[in-house]
């Protein structure tokens, strides 16, 4: 594959790696991996998607694991200056899209701050591969207007702050990130704003990958079905009536039953 004619020397790409499956990376980020020098990688980079980068290409790992910092943020900011200053072509490897709590934010402003230019190539976040993964629906017309993504983890005893009024609407989906620790808070917190104790709930674990599970359940049970997760693997949580695996049938129905309407309306006219 020839060099992405895009990646001069010196400067960043920040890459969403995607959820794991390598075939779900995106068409310019495997040509952006290819024409890398340098690749610095979150620690849930799957060893599919590191497959892909080339031998003489230099690997830095700077991921964080729960309660396991390989490098602090600011570290990894300086390794990446430092690296573009020498004129090297920088990849920052993310998983999922560098967009969505991906910290993507503090690395460009630290970069560009420091005259270095810097692009994003965005990937598939894991609310998407686990949705489609499990054949089911993150919005749905007449049941879910509307997707919210949250982010449950917090520094190191701190806790939880959201809105849970606004997070407890029912015509909502909401994608829970890194909320496997916090699930009992998360579901007390959304019974508490109102949501119905027995809205479904779709967990995910290593979302597209071939040790991927899921686990259905209502909102009420969302600590219990959790406990048999391993602290180190990804772990998604969809909350809402469009996960349901009668989701999409109560929808037809609503369809079927409005044409049923107008068609009676329809008849009963004297014309």
């Amino acid at each position: 594959m020839p060099l992405a004619p895009e990646f001069a020397p010196g400067t960043v790409w920040l890459v969403g790696a995607g959820p794991g499956d390598p075939d779900l990376l995106t068409r310019k980020a495997m040509r952006l991996i290819e024409a890398a020098d340098i690749v610095f990688h979150d620690a849930l980079i799957g060893p599919g998607v590191l497959g892909l980068i080339p031998a003489g290409t230099e690997r830095v790992s700077v991921g964080k694991r729960s309660g396991r910092h390989s490098k602090d943020q600011g570290t990894i900011n300086d390794l990446l200056l430092t690296a573009a200053r020498d004129g090297r072509r920088v990849l920052r490897l993310k998983g999922g899209d560098p967009s969505i709590f991906g910290r993507s934010g503090e690395e460009i402003d630290h970069l560009t701050t420091c005259g270095i230019l810097v692009h994003v190539c965005p990937g598939i976040t894991a609310a998407s591969a686990a949705a489609a993964s499990s054949a089911a629906s993150l919005t749905l017309r007449g049941v879910a207007r509307s997707l919210t993504f949250v982010t449950a983890h917090t520094r190191a005893g701190e806790a939880i702050d959201l809105d849970w009024s606004a997070l407890a609407a029912p015509q909502a989906t909401l994608a829970v990130y890194m909320g496997r620790a916090a699930a009992g808070t998360i579901a007390a917190g959304l019974i508490g704003a109102g949501r119905d104790p027995a809205t479904p709930v779709l967990i995910v674990v290593n979302a597209s990958l071939p040790d991927e599970r899921t686990v259905r359940g209502q909102l009420t049970a969302l600590a219990f079905l959790v406990e048999t997760i391993s602290d180190d693997d990804p772990t998604l949580l969809l909350i809402g009536e469009a996960v349901s695996t009668s989701a999409r049938n109560r929808t037809q129905h609503i369809k079927q039953s409005v044409a049923e309407t107008i068609s009676a309306s329809i008849a009963s006219m004297n014309w």
